[in-house]
């Protein structure tokens, strides 16, 4: 009978073990958690047709506004769609590098302006004047062939894109920024 009472009692928690038991359980379940919930929030989850995701436009001969002519806007992913009147592309990004307005193409004028403090672009986003450090950023541009393969792509300092074949789609990828030049320095850069 001594043995079985001894066992019984050596098995029992006494209130402040069971306690701090609790206690630890709860905050590694709090620790669990927080942790879990910050790496969801953490990686990025964009999605194709998202700003900060890739945009499929499709062949450039469907998508291109004519050489010289007036930008596209995409509102969702927040760019232009430019062609020059040399038949090269850009896609700027439509925040003006002021204090991050909103700027719009001015086709009586040829040139985008930010209704905010009236800095102005180029048509390929090149710097005119205003308040504005800097040319307008651009986001990169990849032309893929019917298989998906990468053809051409944006080079590292933003320069505009030729487009050797109007088969090729027209990806704008948002979550890939290239910061504009600084003023008075015109593209294309070497």
């Amino acid at each position: 009978m001594e043995e079985r009472s001894l066992l019984h009692h050596q098995s029992d928690l006494n209130r402040r073990e069971f306690l701090n038991l609790t206690w630890l359980a709860s905050l590694g379940f709090l620790v669990v958690n927080f942790g879990g919930v910050t790496l969801l929030f953490s990686m990025p989850r964009f999605r194709e047709g998202e700003f900060g995701g890739r945009f499929v436009l499709g062949p450039a001969k469907e998508v291109l506004p004519d050489p010289g002519g007036d930008p596209i806007p995409d509102s969702i992913g927040k760019y232009w769609l430019a062609r020059l009147e040399t038949g090269l592309i850009v896609a700027l990004y439509k925040v003006c590098t002021h204090l991050g307005c909103i700027y719009n193409w001015r086709r009586s004028q040829q040139k985008f302006i930010c209704p905010c403090h009236g800095s102005q672009f180029q048509l390929d986003g090149t710097y005119i004047q205003g308040p504005a450090p800097r040319s307008a950023d651009r986001f990169l541009i990849r032309l893929l062939d019917e298989q998906g393969t990468e053809i051409s792509t944006t080079d590292t300092l933003g320069n505009p894109l030729s487009v050797p074949d109007t088969n090729l789609r027209i990806v704008v990828d948002t979550g890939q920024l290239i910061r504009g030049q600084e003023q008075n320095i015109p593209y294309p850069i070497s």
